[in-house]
């Protein structure tokens, strides 16, 4: 069938985590009523990134393309650098780079939205008319969902949002938790002549995405089975459902039904704060997703991003014909330091999401538009690492920067044996218990990002290669436990992913972004991606370093290297 002319786009509200409790619902985190309104009197620069989303100050947590104009719609406290006081701010953007603060679009101030307006999703109907569908929580403190249209759809930054009163269009039900039933995904259009969208969900601990359709996107009806369900996942925030082209790094509308495409279902557990996907296959017919069979579902599954990194969501680009994903990048270190620095939260770098040609995971890249802040170029081709050799990359900003890099491995002869007492160790605890410090056979190897003179403060990203009875393994880590010499107060993780990656060639690529308290690594050409939040205490501004490192027994070439110094957009949110 034909794609709709009318398209089905995004919106992101970045996710408040909720849990139940006897009194109804508030934030899993920890709430400081004293200091929600507590307002920055100055905002410390040390820290705080140059090229990535933020707002001017306080609290963040979270796109949508209309009339040639990017919207990013997040919560944000006006008040403060904590949690609370939350309503969606609004930025505009032409590139996706260069952002102009708008005022709030939603903020509570109805009955059905009285005790908090959460997340959602916008879809544009028939003749070019937006609507957002978004999480409220009324005043007896059940979670429904509700609508917003612009108050001037002709306006193409969409400056004023109403909120009819014939909300809540979808209510929880006498067989669903209203305390868990939250984040309505975009809507799309099926052959039936209904629209449908996923709402969020748990049952005891069952993860739940409901399924919903309407012919006119006022009256809803839950289907008779939920689209997709799992038990022992508990709750299923922020789900998102798209389809992937199964050739070709083209994105596609969420309507899309051309039977060349699989499907992508994301939820982001509450139990983990990780974001999972599966790719499978959507049956319309039914409307039940079924994932692939190699696609495992759940705690030990794909994830978007192995790192800090949660409550995402994409959106397809029409522009550019391409789906983009958003992901929100929260603290590391303590309220009390959030308040003291007047600002908590940032967005990770925009990625561009496409099906691997195995057929078996997501790619993700930076969007393109990021190259356009890259200043300085230095430039290293075919430099020998031996054994506990590092290299400085010398005459770019090395707390601003991009660099990628491919390492070429002589041999792989030397790959340590995967201990079969591993087999029970995730990958993080993997990197944590055999770090960059620990000397392997082939690596690790990679770059000691933020790194002081002396090196008593690094963040490495690195790979190290295992030799798994007739197959290789490879381990990607970027390990913030040494990323400062601050003791107290501070989430010091070893992240890590494992590669599905091919060696034939001997070698292994990675692209760091640094900025200043942001490390996104994409290894393998975006096959498996680490964002880690750090704090270093000496390796800040012009006195950090950057080096490419190795130190395993085998030999390893940096065979081109290129970093930039990265320049700050001309307008955040200012």
């Amino acid at each position: 069938m034909e794609v709709p002319k009318f398209l089905s786009i995004f919106m992101l509200i970045a996710y408040l985590w909720v849990i139940s409790n006897n009194n109804g619902v508030e934030a899993s985190h920890k709430i400081y009523p004293e200091f929600q309104s507590l307002a920055a009197v100055k905002v410390k620069q040390l820290h705080r990134t140059a090229f990535h989303f933020q707002p001017p100050k306080h609290w963040i947590n979270g796109p949508m393309y209309y009339k040639g104009v990017y919207h990013l719609f997040y919560q944000y406290n006006p008040k403060g650098a904590v949690w609370g006081n939350i309503v969606w701010a609004h930025s505009v953007s032409k590139d996706l780079i260069n952002w102009e603060a708008l005022e709030p679009a939603l903020y509570p101030s109805k009955p059905f939205d009285i005790n908090g307006c959460w997340s959602g999703s916008a879809t544009v109907l028939p003749g070019n008319k937006p609507i957002i569908l978004y999480t409220g929580i009324d005043y007896k403190k059940r979670q429904v969902q509700n609508y917003a249209v612009p108050a001037n759809p002709s306006d193409p930054y969409l400056h004023k949002w109403i909120k009819p009163d014939n909300n809540p269009v979808v209510f929880p039900g006498p067989d669903v938790n209203a305390s868990a039933f939250r984040d309505p995904t975009t809507a799309w259009w099926g052959n039936d002549g209904h629209w449908r969208m996923l709402v969020g969900s748990r049952r005891k601990h069952r993860g739940i995405a409901y399924l919903y359709r309407s012919r006119d996107f006022m009256k809803w009806t839950k289907a008779k089975h939920p689209i997709h369900s799992l038990a022992n996942t508990g709750m299923w925030e922020c789900p998102d459902f798209y389809p992937v082209s199964i050739s070709g790094k083209n994105g596609l509308d969420t309507s899309f039904a051309g039977g060349n495409e699989k499907y992508i279902f994301k939820v982001s557990l509450d139990l983990t704060r990780y974001d999972y996907y599966t790719i499978g296959t959507y049956n319309r017919d039914k409307d039940r997703y079924v994932p692939d069979k190699d696609s495992v579902d759940g705690w030990s599954g794909l994830r978007y991003d192995y790192g800090n990194f949660y409550a995402s969501k994409t959106f397809f680009d029409s522009r550019k014909n391409r789906r983009i994903l958003w992901g929100w990048a929260n603290e590391s270190d303590s309220t009390f330091d959030d308040m003291a620095k007047g600002w908590a939260g940032v967005q990770t770098i925009p990625r561009e999401v496409w099906l691997d040609g195995s057929g078996k995971q997501l790619l993700q890249w930076p969007i393109e538009e990021l190259e356009t802040l890259r200043g300085k170029n230095v430039h290293i081709s075919n430099q020998e690492l031996k054994k506990g050799h590092h290299v400085e990359v010398k005459g770019v900003t090395a707390a601003q920067a991009d660099v990628e890099v491919t390492f070429k491995l002589p041999s792989l002869d030397k790959a340590e044996k995967f201990d079969p007492s591993w087999k029970n160790l995730d990958a993080e605890h993997l990197c944590g218990k055999i770090g960059s410090k620990v000397q392997g056979g082939v690596g690790p190897f990679g770059l000691l990002t933020l790194a002081s003179k002396n090196l008593e403060e690094f963040t490495p990203v690195f790979f190290r290669i295992f030799k798994d009875g007739h197959k290789h393994l490879v381990l990607m880590c970027s390990d913030a436990s040494s990323s400062t010499l601050k003791t107290e107060g501070l989430y010091k993780p070893s992240f890590a992913g494992f590669v599905n990656v091919d060696l034939s060639d001997k070698k292994l690529s990675l692209r760091s972004l640094i900025d200043h308290s942001v490390v996104e690594s994409f290894g393998a050409g975006g096959k498996t991606c680490i964002t880690s939040r750090v704090y270093p205490t000496l390796a800040v501004f012009d006195d950090a370093h950057m080096y490419a490192f190795n130190n395993g027994t085998e030999t390893v070439t940096v065979e081109k290297l290129n970093a930039w110094s990265m320049k700050k957009p001309a307008k955040m949110n200012s």
